[in-house]
């Protein structure tokens, strides 16, 4: 068995560990900005919370986000380097690679809005926290889009 023969066997298993590792990344890309919000929020009034905030924020960031990005991209780049899976001459894969690369920008950007709060300099507003809240979305479409229509 060569490696194309073996990769083609393990396909399955890597697009299968791919799709588990997106939704549990896409949970906290949607999870960790609504957290900012109550965050923002409740910070004016209960001092108190905080510190809860900043824990939930950092074991989201550390324990499923982080990981749960780093599968994504390996079981993808599996996907990708098995031959004959993608077709580079359509349009799909350079739109989902490239919201791919706008989810990753959108994961380090979330990790420096929580560097802010546990620095205390954090600016924006629970309104614009809700806002950014929507970027995965889009980008979750275009991927699914891009994915199923193979346009």
């Amino acid at each position: 068995m060569d490696l194309s023969d073996l990769m083609f066997t393990l396909y399955p298993y890597a697009k299968s560990l791919h799709i588990m590792a997106v939704l549990s990344w896409m949970a906290g890309l949607f999870y960790l900005p609504r957290l900012f919000v109550y965050h923002v929020e409740q910070a004016e009034n209960v001092q108190e919370a905080i510190p809860i905030f900043l824990q939930m924020e950092e074991k989201l960031l550390r324990i499923i986000m982080r990981p749960a990005m780093y599968v994504s991209w390996a079981a993808g780049l599996f996907i990708v380097l098995t031959p004959g899976t993608v077709d580079w001459s359509y349009v799909w894969p350079w739109t989902k690679g490239a919201s791919v690369i706008g989810m990753t920008w959108f994961h380090h950007w979330l990790l420096l809005r929580y560097r802010d709060f546990q620095e205390g300099r954090n600016e924006l507003t629970g309104r614009q926290f809700r806002m950014m809240n929507e970027v995965p979305t889009v980008l979750m479409v275009v991927i699914v889009v891009s994915v199923i229509f193979k346009f």
